[in-house]
């Protein structure tokens, strides 16, 4: 597998985690205490760091900081619009396509070296 591969999937991974960490307590815990919440999302977190740091070093062998930070910005989109649209059930709006092409903008400008 790749070094791009390699850290494009753990990165992945880790958005999943840090995504549900960072909003799934707006649905699941509402009503429950803040510190609940906010022992919920760290606990969440620390998943989401062991696989984020290894993807960083992975893909920093091969790819310069910028170019390694856009990868993982894009992949959070892709991580967050399914997430918020299924799970959270927020309506798609034209808006999100119009920010995905400013991101994908970003990664060819990045990447186009």
């Amino acid at each position: 597998m790749t070094v791009i591969l390699q850290s494009a999937l753990l990165l992945t991974l880790s958005n999943i985690f840090m995504t549900f960490a960072w909003y799934a307590h707006l649905k699941v815990l509402r009503g429950k205490p803040l510190m609940i919440a906010v022992l919920a999302s760290w606990g969440l977190a620390f998943f989401e760091y062991m696989l984020q740091v290894p993807a960083n070093r992975i893909g920093f062998t091969l790819l310069e900081l910028p170019k390694l930070k856009v990868m993982q910005e894009a992949i959070t989109l892709l991580v967050f619009v399914p997430f918020a649209v299924f799970y959270m059930r927020q309506p798609v709006k034209l808006d999100f396509l119009w920010a995905a092409l400013c991101l994908v903008g970003a990664v060819y400008f990045t990447f186009r070296s």
